[in-house]
């Protein structure tokens, strides 16, 4: 009698291999998907500054100066600098001179800085911040912005020059027997707190008083009168003579018309 075939056993689980796998790709395809849609968030920071940068440069000083009232009854507009444009230490005084007129309270009149045609750059503080009325002993609240610009001074290795200005009204004290001796011993004290107490270099250093005959306004306004009452921090070039100190200045005697 002859053996019956053995039936072939059949396998009804072999879907499950081709199910495996096709899970598998799946599971790589989202994991693919997945990496491709993480950002690193750092490298898109930087990048995306860089294209800010690149689209829209910051331009700290605009493309012209304040008018500088030379004497004349039109004011006179100087042309930007590229030089000083691009110094880093210009920029600087800038903030620095920014961030005091930000800090100030009520009607005290502002610092002002002009970046002049001939090289100089003048800062004029007014005397509400650094003295009493009639006084030339430095306020306190005047010695941390002093310090801002004596480090930025000494960094900058120019020779600088300390003007004190007074308006008309007569003084008679003792100690200022004139607007002279007041405008010269205001001038003579910054001096001293830059070079005694910040280090300014005193070979760098001159001060000079010029009284009320180099007004900036009219004295005949208490607005006008306290524009004239200032001090000047002049920073000459390292080549500037005296006739580039004159050029500065206002005409003797001469006066601009308040804004």
């Amino acid at each position: 009698m002859a053996k019956k075939k053995h039936e072939e056993h059949e396998n009804h689980e072999r879907w499950l291999v081709s199910y495996a796998d096709f899970i598998t790709l799946l599971f790589a395809f989202f994991v693919v998907m997945y990496s491709v849609s993480s950002v690193n968030e750092g490298k898109y920071r930087t990048v995306s500054d860089s294209i800010k940068a690149a689209l829209n440069p910051v331009n700290s000083i605009p493309s012209s100066r304040l008018p500088f009232s030379i004497g004349d009854t039109k004011p006179k507009m100087i042309p930007p600098e590229t030089d000083s444009i691009n110094d880093p230490v210009i920029r600087r005084m800038r903030e620095i001179v920014t961030r005091i007129n930000l800090g100030l309270k009520g009607d005290i009149a502002e610092v002002k800085i002009i970046e002049t045609g001939h090289g100089a750059i003048m800062i004029s503080l007014p005397e509400s911040i650094l003295f009493q009325s009639g006084e030339a002993r430095v306020r306190s609240e005047a010695l941390p912005l002093l310090k801002a610009l004596a480090d930025v001074l000494i960094e900058m290795g120019r020779h600088i020059r300390i003007l004190g200005h007074t308006d008309n009204v007569p003084i008679r004290t003792t100690q200022f027997p004139s607007n002279w001796e007041l405008s010269a011993v205001r001038a003579v004290m910054v001096v001293r707190i830059f070079s005694e107490l910040y280090e300014v270099p005193i070979t760098h250093l001159s001060a000079t008083g010029f009284a009320d005959s180099k007004p900036v306004a009219t004295n005949d306004t208490p607005e006008g009168r306290t524009k004239n009452r200032r001090v000047e921090i002049i920073v000459l070039e390292n080549h500037a003579s005296e006739e580039t100190l004159d050029a500065l200045l206002p005409k003797e005697g001469a006066s601009a018309p308040l804004p």
